[in-house]
């Protein structure tokens, strides 16, 4: 028998909103007992149905799959992802000679909290944030071959460090279909080499691509520097778009050799790229060259509110460093990927690091994530990436 969900009076107004997650306060009573990633029935004070989703524990206790009353079957699972699909059509992504590579599912701006499929040329990525995602994790991957009949060669599952660690699943990376295939993709007619299987992330941050070919329009003539540079996403768009010279850093010696190996991969062995593996900020305290334009994309700061404070700070020290060094008239590209901190938080952050450096600054762009990353009006939560242009005198 299905599990019951019995809100207290009042507490369906989140309901009423379409939004996505139910919190433990708001529950009166569970008539069951639900293991992690059980589908669950959720009702209000009086009985009424109001949703069905996965049950979890923590204080988001419900992620809700649906608000009608119907069956999480394969037709459902079916239906939920030829919606993202067709909406990636819509975007000409599925089918683009020059972009080979894009997001399918996106959480909950996709209407399945805790899931992302990322697509890589005929291979698509899992990763399951809940138990509940990983669990139907088969039958996911059975709806994609059914989507993408015989243009999806290989399914890879990288669930193993998404999952609650707490759920003792014991969680193993593998393939749920096919077998290991080239991972070497186009984006924006750049080619990069994706490392699915022990790369960070899915292998790539297809979030930045809208950013990327922003970087290109204003590299020429320039010298870059990509902090934090992972696979050197950046540095190649800088160098496609003529930069003089393109410095990539990070503090990982297997990211500067990817981006180091993107770089030949489109430009040879000849191009104008330097990779350092380094801490940023000891390599801004060592290095004396001077830089036209600098790419700041650090990881989370803050991956929950606890650390928010510590992270603004972060934030600020990192900023004030970057606009000091950049030469006059240098462009500044500066990111936060931490959705504990809000565009407002960020934007007075990297104000208070012009205003420590005493340089003069100017917004160009306010940025934020591509279109195949949407954001659910309902859960305004999903508006994860920020950023910033800056022009600095």
């Amino acid at each position: 028998m299905e599990t019951k969900i019995i809100l207290k009076r009042g507490k369906e107004s989140s309901l009423d909103r379409f939004h996505p997650w139910i919190f433990s306060g708001a529950i009166a009573r569970i008539d069951g007992n639900p293991n992690e990633g059980d589908i669950v029935a959720v009702y209000d004070s009086e009985g009424n149905f109001r949703a069905r989703g996965h049950y979890q524990i923590g204080s988001i206790t419900v992620r809700i799959l649906t608000f009608e009353d119907e069956p999480i079957d394969f037709n459902w699972w079916g239906l939920r992802l030829e919606n993202a699909y067709m909406m990636r059509k819509a975007l000409e992504l599925t089918n683009n000679p020059q972009t080979t590579c894009y997001r399918l599912v996106h959480g909950e701006g996709d209407l399945l909290p805790g899931l992302i499929v990322d697509i890589y040329g005929s291979t698509a990525v899992i990763q399951a944030h809940t138990v509940g995602m990983y669990l139907s994790r088969q039958i996911i991957a059975e709806a994609l071959k059914v989507i993408y009949e015989d243009r999806l060669i290989s399914i890879y599952d990288k669930s193993s460090a998404t999952v609650p660690f707490k759920a003792g699943l014991n969680a193993i990376d593998g393939y749920l279909y096919g077998s290991h295939s080239e991972g070497i993709v186009l984006e924006n007619g750049n080619k990069f080499a994706i490392d699915w299987e022990t790369g960070q992330k899915t292998g790539f941050f297809l979030d930045q691509r809208n950013n990327r070919q922003l970087v290109r329009h204003y590299s020429k003539g320039r010298n870059v520097l990509n902090t934090f540079c992972y696979t050197g996403g950046f540095s190649v768009y800088g160098l496609a778009g003529g930069a003089n010279s393109v410095t990539s850093v990070d503090s990982s010696e297997r990211a500067v050799e990817l981006a180091a190996k993107n770089v030949e991969l489109n430009f040879g062995t000849a191009a104008a790229h330097r990779a350092v593996a380094s801490d940023v900020f000891d390599f801004f305290k060592k290095d004396t060259q001077t830089y036209d334009l600098i790419i700041l994309d650090p990881p989370a700061f803050a991956k929950h509110q606890k650390a928010l404070g510590n992270a603004l700070q972060g934030y600020k020290r990192l900023n004030a460093r970057a606009i000091s060094r950049i030469a006059e008239g240098g462009i500044l590209f500066t990111f936060s990927c931490s959705q504990a901190v809000n565009r407002e938080q960020f934007r007075n952050a990297v104000f208070s690091a012009a205003a420590i450096a005493r340089r003069n600054v100017r917004i160009l762009h306010q940025l934020t994530q591509p279109e195949d990353h949407p954001i659910n009006i309902y859960h305004p939560e999903g508006e994860y990436l920020k950023g910033l242009v800056l022009y600095v005198e």
